[in-house]
């Protein structure tokens, strides 16, 4: 009978942890096992070169060689750092300067600035003797080597131990040109070693043509050239492509030494180095003795160079640094910039500043002047920065920073009309103002009680602008001149009414073309378009854009009227030209140091400063004076023989030119040339009357900025010691 209790147990199978630890340790025992014969063959085998005696040494030496090569290799890869850095992003160095020919409005060149370079001709195109020339003297084995030509090295080196100096230059083309795009030249091992490696790079991304081309266009020929196109020119005049044998001969000698070389510093040197040249090519198998013959008999002879062209050069200093910002991001070096001045009137600037200079700067003590001159859509006409630029290259047109005096009241009365409904009349209370304790003065000391503003800018009474300047607040009145064209900083303190701020001459003159042309902006550019030597457009100035308006037509009509009342009533009345509708402002500031007139046409705008360059007080010089009459003057020749063009709220008939006229106003031409002494005396003394006429003129109609106690003194002395 079976227990009820009892239950059948089922027998377990053998576990298979028990098969994985036998796979384990077996497995452990054959790796370890393996291993030991492993070494063991290992040994067997390394027994084989297991050497002794003579042999033990020689495999010693070898192997400290290897390892003197690899720290050499290490060393030199350190050396080398800078090489893989310059050539990281495959860029040359920015050549030092650009290269820039300058035309004037109708194409015709007037000067040039920064180097001189020329890359548009295509190696094809350069002569087989140049090039042969510079191949057998600076690199025979150009095309066959690498970048770094190992015998010539040598061959240079063992030369250079004879002769116990340096005679020979070791560098190939290759190397000269990797010196020329990415380094310096100063003469260290580390440079060489960098070279030697920016060498390779240059080899395994050029062909050897465009290696070669590279170098004649990069090189330094002396004189402020580099390349060969640029010192054909200047040292033969004329292209590169019509080189003969004795001039190429001449060049290929100047890339070891061009200081020294030069046919301009030392034309015996020169010549004796193209000899030189000559019997490298002989000797390289290039020509034979009979062909270089001629070339040693007639030796190239340098073109004598002299400044044949009046160039504006105040102008282009301030035009070039305008190329540079606008071609930074050109890969070129040389361009043709073509220009907005006009040479004609460029010589009328110049000779009515040289001439009102000559004929009174003694007397009122003043040495410098400036003035700028420029359509009323900006567009720079003329530009003069000061007397000589042989004495001084400082342009006081663009770089002197000046107070413009009573020639900033315009931009008060500007702002007046804009915020509020003002008219030239409305009428302000000329009397006592203060601005804290700063009270200012009209220049006779005395008030007209109401006048309207019309009046108050005619005689250019000092407390109306400053009433109006407490009215809008003087940061409208900044925020404006800024707005007009005046770019430099000033601080905005209770005087600023009165022109207590520094501008520049193309500042004022860009500032007032705004009121010339009915309120529409109008920066001075000097630059029409800038192309490569190969023709291609680096940048068009594009006079279709629309400009932006920066005050209201009803603003800018008020103020025409106004200046132009200025200028036919007011204390701008020297600067009236007889059959123009001219406008403009005088400006004077504290103890005399500078004298302005600002003014405009329908035709041309201009702005004309006069002072001292070391701030040195004037002999009582107002802006109605010697700067109006420079204006004037210039203005008087600028609109002869051309279409007057009416000024924009100004109710004027311009005059009309005939042919008939053209005789006459060539003969008033010649009051720009030197007068002889009795011209002069004659021409003093109709000077001094009609000073005294407008003196008395100006004591009758109270006009603040020409009184008569001024105006004798300094004319009559001078004209004293003229007899």
């Amino acid at each position: 009978m079976q227990d009820p209790f009892y239950t059948k147990q089922k027998r377990k199978k053998e576990t298979p942890l028990l098969e994985a630890d036998a796979w384990i340790d077996s497995s452990l025992y054959d790796f370890f096992q393996s291993l030991g014969n492993g070494y063991t063959r290992f040994q067997d085998a390394m027994s084989v070169f297991h050497v002794y005696g003579i042999r033990r040494w020689l495999v010693e030496i070898i192997s400290d060689a290897f390892n003197f090569l690899a720290i050499g290799l290490v060393l030199m890869t350190a050396l080398a750092l800078s090489a893989f850095q310059a050539t990281a992003l495959g860029e040359f160095n920015k050549v030092d300067d650009y290269s820039v020919v300058f035309l004037d409005k109708f194409g015709n060149e007037i000067g040039r600035r920064g180097i001189r370079t020329d890359d548009s001709f295509e190696l094809s195109q350069l002569p087989d003797n140049l090039i042969k020339a510079t191949l057998a003297t600076e690199d025979r084995r150009f095309y066959n080597h690498f970048g770094i030509d190992v015998l010539g090295t040598l061959r240079a080196l063992l030369s250079n131990v004879q002769a116990q100096s340096v005679v020979e230059g070791g560098s190939s083309i290759t190397q000269q040109l990797a010196k020329n795009l990415f380094l310096s030249s100063e003469q260290t091992l580390e440079r060489k070693i960098t070279e030697a490696f920016l060498a390779l790079w240059l080899e395994a991304h050029y062909t050897k043509d465009e290696i070669l081309k590279l170098y004649f266009d990069r090189a330094y020929m002396g004189g402020g050239n580099f390349g060969v196109a640029a010192a054909t020119e200047y040292y033969f005049d004329k292209s590169v492509v019509d080189l003969n044998l004795a001039e190429a001969a001449m060049l290929g000698g100047l890339f070891k030494a061009p200081s020294r070389y030069a046919p301009h510093i030392d034309l015996a040197a020169a010549r004796g180095r193209a000899n030189e040249v000559l019997t490298n090519m002989v000797q390289a198998g290039y020509m034979s003795e009979g062909q270089v013959t001629a070339a040693r008999r007639l030796p190239a002879r340098h073109v004598e160079r002299f400044d044949e062209i009046e160039s504006p050069n105040y102008f282009l200093d301030w035009a070039f640094e305008e190329v540079k910002r606008r071609v930074a991001d050109s890969d070129e070096i040389g361009f043709i910039v073509r220009t907005t001045i006009d040479p004609v009137l460029q010589s009328y600037a110049e000779q009515a500043v040289s001439s009102i200079i000559r004929e009174n700067g003694a007397a009122y003590d003043v040495d410098e002047a400036a003035i700028v001159v420029m359509e009323p859509s900006g567009e720079v006409r003329a530009m003069v920065g000061g007397l000589d630029y042989g004495k001084s290259q400082f342009n006081r047109a663009t770089g002197s920073a000046r107070q413009p005096g009573s020639s900033f009241k315009p931009f008060v009365y500007a702002t007046a009309f804009e915020m509020f409904d003002y008219t030239p009349s409305t009428v302000i209370r000329d009397g006592p103002v203060c601005i804290g304790n700063w009270c200012p003065k009209n220049y006779n000391r005395s008030y007209a009680g109401n006048v309207t503003l019309m009046n108050a800018l005619t005689r250019s009474i000092n407390t109306v602008p400053v009433t109006l300047s407490v009215r809008t607040g003087r940061g409208p009145i900044a925020d404006m001149a800024h707005t007009l064209g005046i770019t430099s900083d000033f601080p905005v303190t209770r005087s600023l009414a009165l022109g207590v701020a520094s501008v520049s001459v193309v500042d004022m003159t860009s500032a007032y073309a705004v009121f010339a042309n009915g309120g529409l902006k109008s920066t001075a550019q000097g630059i029409s378009s800038i192309t490569s030597l190969r023709g291609e457009t680096v940048y068009e100035h594009d006079s279709d854009l629309p400009r932006e308006r920066l005050i209201s037509e009803k603003t800018a009509g008020y103020i025409n009227a106004m200046l132009r009342n200025v200028v036919t009533s007011g204390t701008g009345r020297r600067a009236n030209v007889e059959g123009v509708p001219a406008a403009g402002k005088t400006g004077t500031t504290q103890s005399y140091r500078d004298a302005w007139f600002a003014g405009y046409t329908g035709n041309y705008v201009a702005a004309v400063w006069m002072g001292n360059d070391n701030y040195r007080p004037t002999r009582r010089l107002t802006g109605g004076r010697l700067p109006a009459m420079i204006w004037q003057k210039f203005m008087e020749f600028a609109h002869t023989n051309i279409e007057i063009k009416p000024l924009f709220g100004v109710d004027f008939t311009p005059r009309q030119f005939d042919r008939g006229e053209e005789t006459e106003n060539e003969q008033s031409l010649e009051l720009l040339r030197p007068p002889s002494l009795t011209a002069m005396a004659a021409q003093k003394l109709l000077q001094l009357n009609s000073v005294i006429s407008e003196a008395l003129l100006d004591q009758q109609s109270g006009i603040a900025e020409i009184p008569g106690d001024e105006i004798f003194g300094p004319v009559a002395q001078n004209l004293q010691v003229e007899q």
